[in-house]
């Protein structure tokens, strides 16, 4: 089993940018998908984007694009949200997730392992 551990959330301006780092650790990693989401409070817990290990692909929703950066770095086992132009509706914790089984990367339903979170607060 996988094990996450996100840090790097914190209160920043809006206009900021802030880098979100997942460590990862346990099994193998070949063939996962890595994903960020994210959970407001009173909302829903959305995606944000996501990153196959070893293929590199990436996906992002429309809320992320041209603002965050989602990379990894296999070496350190870490997957890394990049995030600028940070906006106060971006607030929320963010859950690093990982997935071995496949599915629409967008879907909680795809990830089998969960992250603690991480409180992203973004001032207006």
């Amino acid at each position: 089993q996988v094990q996450l551990v996100e840090s790097g959330g914190g209160l920043v301006q809006a206009g900021g940018s802030l880098r979100l780092s997942c460590a990862a650790s346990g099994r193998a990693f070949s063939g996962i998908t890595m994903g960020w989401f994210r959970q407001a409070p009173g909302q829903e817990r959305e995606f944000v984007s996501a990153i196959g290990w070893s293929r590199s692909w990436t996906h992002y929703a429309d809320s992320a694009k041209g603002r965050f950066t989602i990379s990894k770095d296999n070496a350190k086992n870490t997957v890394y949200l990049q995030m600028n132009s940070l906006k106060p509706e971006d607030t929320a914790v963010y859950y690093c997730a990982g997935g071995y089984s496949g599915g629409t990367v967008s879907q909680q339903r795809s990830y089998d392992v969960w992250g603690q979170g991480t409180q992203v607060t973004v001032s207006s």
